[in-house]
């Protein structure tokens, strides 16, 4: 530290105010949420003619990492992982890639855009599909992708569904039958690749209270597909990870999102995300961050803002509509008082089978 000499009274005073209040300031920059968060990615196609709702050109996924390049820090998943459980701090406005599928446009369409910029990114795949269908990747190009700094990880053998419950099946029989998807992937990528970390990527985001369970206690960490920043307190049996294709590659709202903090919510409810019941739906958090600025905090139901409530640190808020079948989410935001111009991210998905106990796409 510099220290200022002067010879009047009244201006040291001043000047060991100013230092003061420096120091204070220094001393919260130095230990920042940004430093404590990061955000995750999520992409499948990178092509023009795939399914528009899950695809993003070649053109904008450029002009996406040509933003990432110039305003964030991109981690190894691994990395970005260990530190945030060790407490290590991340680089500020760090961010993790990562891609749902295998498909071969991937490879054809991303691997070298990424590669250019020296982006490490992870693919969650499939090993019943790589090699069989046509528009994924063969384990030739997995392996040379590997080679080549790709990660690949488990999203179970076969993308189906895994809350859909078979005809008076019970949760023990349907726990047991699903979590044999994850061990096969698991064991089919520990022979194919060399190495498998125990991350697995939930098909269609879905997911509940048992299987997160499992997830953990079978040592893996989950990701799934509603948004939001990941930091210590998150759920690492369901990590959010923004999706950034379809209707989500807006560079303008994109951005925004790159720029998330993680909501430090020490407890929530519901706390099983599969629901039975559809009527008057309540999502509510309590935070523990003083930087978290509440009074502003604005909660989201299919893109529409909805009625909350704040308690002291808990906020509230209530689903106006009957939730529909299938996968549906409520977002909540607050600015950060520290970072101007940005926001702590919250997401809370539900999911609501079918009468007959399925789940549609």
């Amino acid at each position: 530290m510099n220290y200022l000499w002067c010879s009047k009274p009244i201006m040291k005073s001043f000047l060991c105010f100013i230092g003061v209040v420096f120091c204070f300031n220094q001393a919260l920059a130095n230990s920042t949420p940004d430093q404590s968060s990061t955000v995750g990615l999520i992409y499948h196609h990178v092509a023009t003619d795939t399914p528009p709702s899950t695809s993003v050109s070649p053109e904008t996924f450029r002009e996406h990492m040509a933003y990432i390049k110039k305003h964030f820090t991109v981690l190894p998943l691994q990395e970005a992982i260990n530190k945030i459980k060790k407490g290590i701090a991340l680089p500020p406005q760090s961010l993790v890639i990562t891609f749902d599928d295998g498909y071969r446009n991937i490879l054809e369409n991303a691997h070298p855009i990424l590669k250019e910029y020296g982006f490490s990114y992870t693919i969650f795949i499939n090993p019943d599909r790589i090699g069989v269908e046509p528009a994924q990747l063969t384990w030739e190009e997995v392996r040379q992708m590997e080679r080549e700094g790709v990660l690949f990880a488990n999203h179970t053998i076969g993308h189906l569904h895994l809350l859909d419950k078979q005809p008076k099946e019970t949760d023990s029989a349907w726990l047991d039958r699903v979590w044999r998807h994850v061990e096969q992937a698991q064991e089919t990528l520990e022979q194919q690749v060399s190495y498998a970390p125990k991350y697995l990527a939930y098909p269609f985001g879905e997911y509940n209270a048992l299987l997160a369970e499992k997830v953990l206690n079978e040592g893996y960490v989950g990701f799934a597909q509603h948004s939001g920043g990941i930091s210590a307190l998150s759920d690492f049996a369901a990590l959010p990870r923004f999706p950034s294709a379809g209707i989500y590659a807006n560079m303008r709202s994109l951005e925004t999102k790159m720029k998330s903090l993680a909501m430090p919510v020490v407890a929530s409810t519901p706390i099983d995300p599969e629901l039975s019941e559809r009527h008057n739906v309540t999502l509510s958090f309590t935070i523990n961050s003083q930087d978290v600025r509440l009074s502003q905090v604005q909660c989201f139901y299919r893109g529409k803002p909805i009625d909350s409530r704040i308690d002291a640190l808990t906020v509230s808020a209530r689903v106006p509509d009957t939730l529909p079948e299938g996968r549906s989410r409520v977002n909540c935001t607050a600015p950060s008082n520290l970072h101007k111009g940005r926001f702590y991210w919250y997401s809370q998905p539900f999911f609501v089978a079918r009468e007959d106990g399925t789940y549609p796409d």
